[in-house]
């Protein structure tokens, strides 16, 4: 009787030993955080694009492909932010592809609460950094997505413990006004250093930016003219697009702007656009 207590207890220690061996291998498996530790993350500057209003990641994808054939990269990583600011992703950073492309959904896609997708933004760049451990960043924003961008900025481009800005790409933004909504066609003018001379409520909060914007970083600002006499790309004036001058021109390493004319310059057009594609691919990548 002794003899097979004995037994029985030396078959469960063996039994426990193998449960331990197993478990240990399991947590060492092929997850983000596995396959992070082998990259340097400091060479890694990962490209983010955001959407507009009503849109999804889906939108930006023609840019995404277009740079993926010209050779930027074959890596795509999905960041998908709920309504309560859980990142969800899809894809990994690749050993060797050290200019991946963040395609970022906010579920939520109508909300027009700045300061909130401002905090989703932050989700996603600070994953991103827990994940691989990147010190740089480009971002990319059409429309709305812009407005996520420069409120993210607003909010945090003083934290030197973040990942630090290097090119910015803004794609028909909106900073001071909509169309239809607080702006009308040919009724905002600009001075000559680019101020509005009437100021929206979310401008209003952005003036902060001409002391905060990272002076490291790079900007250029594209926006359409449907060349039809108001000025703008049937959605955004162009006086709302350029007063983002003034918000960082005077303090950005050096800042741009582009003007698309033409039937493909309308407002959802843009971020399918051949000019555009090849304009942010040579101001973020040199391709």
């Amino acid at each position: 009787m002794l003899r097979r207590l004995r037994t029985r207890q030396v078959w469960l220690e063996i039994s426990l030993l193998l449960v331990l061996l197993l478990g240990g291998c399991a947590a060492r498996g092929t997850g983000p955080q596995d396959s992070s530790s082998k990259l340097d993350g400091a060479k890694y500057v990962p490209t983010l694009f955001f959407h507009g209003c009503g849109s999804s990641a889906n939108a930006e994808m023609p840019m995404i492909r277009a740079a993926q054939r010209a050779g930027v990269t074959q890596t795509v990583v999905h960041a998908t932010v709920a309504k309560d600011g859980h990142v969800s992703w899809r894809g990994r950073f690749k050993a060797g592809d050290e200019h991946p492309i963040v395609a970022v959904q906010f579920t939520a896609n109508r909300d027009g609460d700045y300061q909130v997708t401002a905090g989703w933004a932050k989700n996603v760049i600070t994953g991103l950094q827990k994940t691989y451990h990147i010190t740089r960043f480009n971002m990319v924003g059409h429309s709305m997505g812009n407005m996520a961008m420069v409120f993210y900025l607003l909010k945090n481009a003083r934290n030197t413990h973040l990942p630090q800005l290097q090119r910015q790409v803004d794609i028909a933004g909106h900073f001071n006004g909509i169309l239809g909504i607080n702006d009308r066609p040919n009724r905002m003018t600009l001075t000559a250093a680019g101020k509005p001379t009437k100021l929206d409520r979310d401008y209003q909060q952005l003036l902060a930016l001409r002391q905060r914007y990272p002076r490291q970083a790079r900007v250029l600002n594209i926006y359409g003219d449907l060349n039809n006499g108001t000025h703008s790309d049937g959605r955004v004036s162009n006086a709302s697009s350029k007063s983002l001058r003034y918000l960082v021109a005077g303090r950005a390493r050096s800042y741009q702007e582009r003007r698309i004319v033409g039937p493909n310059a309308q407002h959802s057009k843009l971020h399918d656009n051949a000019q555009v594609n090849r304009l942010l691919i040579h101001f973020l990548w040199q391709k």
